[in-house]
């Protein structure tokens, strides 16, 4: 060490407490690190809650039609092919749906055509935002 005063002012950190300091920083850093991960959490429980009221309209608004056994919108009045559901499935439903489930007010071969519709919703249609965020895993 020199006899020369730190440039900052503050005097030195002797060998033996640099130890100490470093705790010291660690602990700092955990408590840092703490308080992110008590902020995010309500965060994300909250987004998980608006994905689950998020909904899908089967099918999307304007594009009228029924939906055939495929999932396919058809012309209104095909053969075997089902009305447009009475409401949007909220996003608990869906994800109930998509496990086996069915949504509700449907019966066996309405809930397999809706999924199916569903399933093969793209981006820019009515509810794949709502969709693609059930997909997405929760931690």
């Amino acid at each position: 060490m020199s006899d020369e005063p730190p440039i900052d002012g503050h005097d030195q950190i002797p060998a033996d407490a640099a130890p100490v300091a470093n705790r010291r920083r660690v602990l700092m850093l955990g408590a840092v690190t703490a308080g992110a991960v008590v902020s995010i959490r309500p965060a994300l429980a909250q987004t998980a809650g608006s994905v689950m009221n998020c909904e899908i309209p089967v099918p999307e608004p304007g594009r009228g039609g029924f939906i055939d056994a495929a999932g396919n919108i058809v012309p209104s009045g095909t053969k075997g092919a089902f009305p447009a559901a009475s409401r949007p499935f909220k996003g608990e439903e869906v994800k109930r749906a998509l496990a086996g489930g069915q949504l509700p007010g449907t019966t066996y071969e309405s809930n397999r055509a809706y999924v199916s519709y569903i399933r093969r919703l793209q981006r820019g249609q009515g509810g794949f935002t709502c969709f693609a965020s059930l997909q997405m895993p929760r931690g």
